[in-house]
């Protein structure tokens, strides 16, 4: 269990704070008792910038946690590459597959990592850590791996590719969240839940044998959701008895008003500087 844990946004689409940069993407800086996690790197226009303001410093990482292979939380890791020497790399398999997003009818554009080939990544970080399965970072936080997709109002919404010309789905496989054992309870903390929030919400409840969440904090990507899904996705939070809720980067306004306006006093601001507190 992690007795001190700290969260604080190093990127995300908005900020509140002079001389911070906000860009859409996320990044987020744990600090687990005395172990320094980042989860996922924006687009990598911000990281540095709002590390250095915020008294974040990137040469301790011990871990680099990747949720996803799309640009805006991947991009960080290229841009300052060097800075993770030592740290460890945790990653699905898939995320530095070439990958491509819908524009338009007929048009398409990368949503790629600047990074193609883990290989690379090899002997420019301590250790590359690739994983389908439920992987300790270290005692208390663990990234939970591929997500099973149990519940059919979560299907993912159809608008990314595998290749430019859009013939082949990309099925997102890669998407992963991490969860941490604090004093106040299970922490989830979301990159974009491509594999939707519920059912990731179920699979760390699962993995841990508990039946309560303390808080939920991240991307939800209902940006597309229709209201059904929002509902279902609401109903979730209040049946675990979540007590924080910060939904964030890609939850989209429609989605984000439902859950402010249905969880008022559980709902918290999550923008750059932004900072949580569990002990």
């Amino acid at each position: 269990m992690i007795t001190k844990l700290r969260i604080t946004v190093l990127a995300e689409n908005c900020t509140g704070q002079r001389h911070l940069l906000a860009e859409h993407g996320w990044a987020l800086w744990i600090e687990a008792d005395d172990r320094k996690i980042l989860f996922d790197t924006g687009q990598g226009l911000a990281l540095a910038h709002n590390a250095e303001r915020l008294g974040v410093g990137l040469e301790s990482t011990d871990a680099v946690v990747l949720s996803h292979g799309h640009y805006d939380h991947v991009g960080g890791l290229a841009a300052e590459l060097s800075r993770f020497a030592g740290a460890n790399l945790y990653a699905h398999p898939a995320a530095f597959r070439l990958r491509f997003s819908r524009r338009g009818p007929s048009g398409a554009q990368s949503a790629s990592p600047p990074i193609h080939d883990a290989d690379q990544l090899r002997h420019q970080v301590a250790r590359l850590i690739l994983s389908l399965t439920p992987t300790a970072v270290t005692d208390g936080v663990w990234v939970t791996g591929e997500i099973p997709r149990r519940h059919a109002f979560e299907e993912p919404d159809g608008g990314f590719y595998l290749n430019e010309a859009r013939t082949q789905p990309d099925p997102l496989l890669d998407d992963q969240a991490l969860y941490i054992e604090s004093r106040r309870g299970l922490v989830v903390v979301l990159g974009c839940a491509h594999a939707g929030v519920v059912n990731t919400l179920d699979y760390v409840l699962e993995l841990t044998g508990r039946d309560r969440i303390h808080a939920v904090l991240g991307g939800m990507h209902l940006l597309h959701a229709n209201e059904a899904r929002i509902i279902e996705t609401v109903a979730a939070l209040r049946r675990y008895d979540v007590q924080v809720v910060a939904p964030a980067h890609c939850t989209g306004g429609p989605a984000t008003r439902k859950i402010w306006a249905e969880l008022p006093d559980r709902c918290v601001e999550c923008r750059v500087g932004s900072r949580f507190v569990f002990e």
